[in-house]
């Protein structure tokens, strides 16, 4: 009766349990279980001392009202009664909260499973978000953990077994785990929202939705920064010339970007180190003959090469192009254009990558001229910038938006779809998908959107970028563009010798080595054998997902290895490694420089108004600032990116949510961490010696996932 009253007044003050704040840690609370703990024979036995700690995940709507129950079980049939969790006279179960109770009952000698459920109090109006439960065993001197991270529905019998890792031929509940996949089919469900980009989610999932909405609100913070900055003193009209544009910063909010403040922007050694060091460092190639549509001759180049002929700077690797052909024709906004150039790169003496031709259009005509050093300054300037305006919409699109963002909301998707919460894999990923559903959404509301930020501040508007995409995504490949070496000697320029002054090259390899190097060592933990692979016919249905055609409802990605089948190590290694370093890595790359690239228009035009130029007549100042947005386009510009250069979730292996408990696999990670940090130490020597600094690949700067 005692045992009883406990349980029903420990129920009583059970109150808000969306409660935003965290509870404090409750003391223990000593209960027993229900008498019936018994063996396999049936047999009253001896007890013993439990300790049992669970912890109510900390995000929205995760505490609950409800009555907690569990069962323990070894794997020889024996188990304890039902064990009634509740801490007297204290609101347990909390959002955020880690509750602690002793309990006496059967002496198990291993603990296998632990069997929880909850019931449907009429108090309780939501589901409970479980993180982990640990029992620590006096008997045995040992702590059992069963990470859980699931909802536990009202009723349901969740059975979790100690560390729950297992693929699915080796898991013994595997209704549950049916049950489980099947609903997380319906909640992640796929549809091409856009016609002929990427898969995306149907509706975002509530797990998916951001912890703290107020932190990643884009409007919000628009607006905070439009009156910090007082903007609203300034936003109309034109600028009247580039020092009037210059003196708008502020040391606490529009700071000088680097190539300002440094007084770098303008020339050329800076334009070609934006190839390599910048924003967009994936296009450019070894040049091994100059292409035919490029109008060039030897002697037009040759007052550029240091006395030496074009023959000889290619056959000592030391020419290089970017051709935007991709681009050639695609929409534009009414009045803009949007150019589709082709450019030559020498690497000088001095080690610096030099622009010594630009094409600003794909075939050569008479108002299609090449356009040199040797050019009028402000001609030549002009040029660049036509470039510069062209990589913006290149970047945006395929290397930002299309390529880290939306083609890894289907990886995203098509993980939850296929595989459990206790697959190896699962728990390998789920770190790296943190809030990317939540940010691709907020940027279809917000940013992408018909009359959105990008439709206002880039050339192509929102119908330009969507095409890009979508011819992007017809040839890109995940061996080969997802691939980082694969795609570097693809384009001529793995081999370190070649473009010394590479800093995305020589930072961003060490990294992918590393993430091939972790996801090795943990995939071999749990698959040893080719028979391994083949059994487990969640990673097989979760491979075929990713290559199945659009249309069809898969994703669609071309140059999956195995080709919707995983075969073996290699396969898998590779598929995972990219995904990784895609989320992380990639990511990183083309999103953190915006605010230092893009923070001065002149140095990297959104938009440029008027049109290209069609001849080499000298132009001056004015014609510069004419062509540059106004006042309010300008701080539309600015404010945006500075905001997605903002970090917004932990540092690359700092993971927000611990998924792995396996002590082999937590070795692993923590081996990854230690890696890392040798590289974080390389990059910060390199930095101090580097002329242009290049810090967006240090590891402690790069976020485990895509969240802004």
């Amino acid at each position: 009766m005692g045992q009883w009253l406990s349980w029903f007044f420990g129920r009583q003050d059970k109150t808000n349990t969306n409660n935003d704040e965290k509870c404090i840690k409750s003391k223990p609370t000593y209960v027993t279980d229900d008498g019936n703990s018994t063996s396999k024979s049936g047999e009253q036995i001896q007890q013993t001392e439990y300790r049992i700690t669970v912890t109510t995940m900390d995000r929205k709507g995760a505490g609950t009202n409800a009555n907690v129950m569990c069962v323990l079980h070894n794997d020889q049939g024996q188990s304890t009664g039902t064990i009634v969790l509740n801490a007297f006279l204290k609101n347990d179960f909390e959002r955020g909260n880690t509750d602690e109770y002793q309990i006496n009952s059967t002496p198990l000698e291993k603990i296998d499973t632990i069997e929880i459920w909850r019931d449907d109090t009429a108090l309780s109006t939501n589901e409970w978000f479980l993180e982990v439960i640990k029992v620590y065993s006096k008997a045995s001197d040992t702590t059992y953990v069963f990470p859980f991270l699931r909802w536990i529905k009202e009723h349901y019998r969740y059975k979790i077994r100690h560390l729950d890792t297992s693929l699915p031929q080796d898991d013994p509940n595997k209704e549950q785990r049916r049950m489980e996949l099947n609903d997380k089919k319906e909640a992640y469900q796929m549809e091409v929202k856009v016609p002929g980009l990427q898969i995306q989610a149907k509706e975002i999932p509530d797990d998916e939705h951001f912890s703290f909405d107020y932190k990643f609100d884009i409007l919000a913070q628009a607006a905070g920064l439009t009156v910090t900055g007082k903007i609203v003193e300034v936003t109309s009209g034109r600028w009247e010339d580039l020092d009037d544009l210059s003196n708008i910063y502020l040391p606490t909010v529009f700071t000088k970007p680097s190539p300002l403040a440094n007084k770098t922007w303008d020339t050329d050694e800076h334009f070609g180190f934006q190839r390599i060091g910048r924003i967009h460092n994936t296009l450019i190639s070894l040049c091994t003959e100059i292409p035919n549509k490029l109008a060039v001759t030897d002697e037009m180049l040759q007052p550029f090469l240091e006395g030496q002929t074009v023959q000889d700077v290619i056959s000592q690797k030391n020419l290089f192009f970017v051709d935007l052909e991709l681009q050639d024709g695609i929409p534009t906004k009414p009045g803009f254009t949007v150019c589709a150039p082709i450019a030559l790169f020498y690497h000088n003496k001095q080690s610096k990558l030099v622009p010594i031709a630009i094409q600003l259009k794909q075939q050569p005509a008479d108002d299609n001229p090449v356009f040199l050093p040797s050019d009028p300054p402000y001609t030549w300037l002009f040029a660049k910038m036509w470039y510069n305006n062209a990589d913006t919409c290149y970047h945006q699109s395929v290397a930002h938006l299309g390529f880290t963002h939306l083609i890894m909301e289907g990886c995203v998707l098509v993980t939850h779809r296929n595989l459990s919460h206790s697959h190896p894999i699962f728990k390998l990923l789920a770190p790296h998908f943190i809030y990317l559903l939540a940010i691709n959404g907020l940027a279809l509301e917000t940013l992408i959107n018909p009359g959105g930020s990008i439709d206002k501040v880039m050339a192509s508007g929102i119908d330009g970028v969507f095409e890009l995409i979508s011819r992007k995504l017809a040839v890109w490949r995940l061996d080969e563009d997802g691939t980082l070496p694969v795609h570097l000697e693809k384009r001529g320029v793995l081999d370190p010798s070649v473009l010394c002054g590479y800093h995305y090259r020589d930072d961003a390899l060490p990294l992918y080595y590393a993430i091939k190097h972790y996801v090795t060592k943990y995939v071999r933990l749990y698959y040893v054998s080719p028979e391994t692979y083949a059994a487990d016919h969640e990673i097989q249905a979760w491979a075929q997902e990713l290559v199945k055609p659009r249309t069809e409802g898969g994703c669609g990605i071309l140059g999956v290895p195995g080709d919707g089948s995983i075969n073996g190590e290699p396969d898998l290694v590779t598929i995972l490694t990219s995904i990784i370093f895609t989320v992380s890595v990639s990511h990183a790359a083309a999103n953190f420089a915006q605010y230092d690239v893009y923070g001065f228009p002149p140095n990297y035009p959104m938009t440029l108004e008027g049109t290209p130029p069609v001849d080499k007549t000298p132009l001056t100042e004015a014609a510069i600032i004419d062509a540059l947005p106004d006042k309010n386009a300008t701080f539309d510009a600015l404010t945006l990116v500075k905001i997605l250069s903002g970090m917004g979730t932990n540092k690359l292996g700092d993971f927000e949510v611990k998924y792995v408990y396996d002590p082999k696999a937590e070795e692993v990670v923590n081996e990854f961490r230690q890696e890392l940090e040798e590289i974080s130490k390389r990059v910060e020597t390199a930095e101090k010696s580097r002329e242009f600094s290049y810090p967006w690949l240090n590891p402690d700067n790069i976020p485990n996932s895509i969240s802004i």
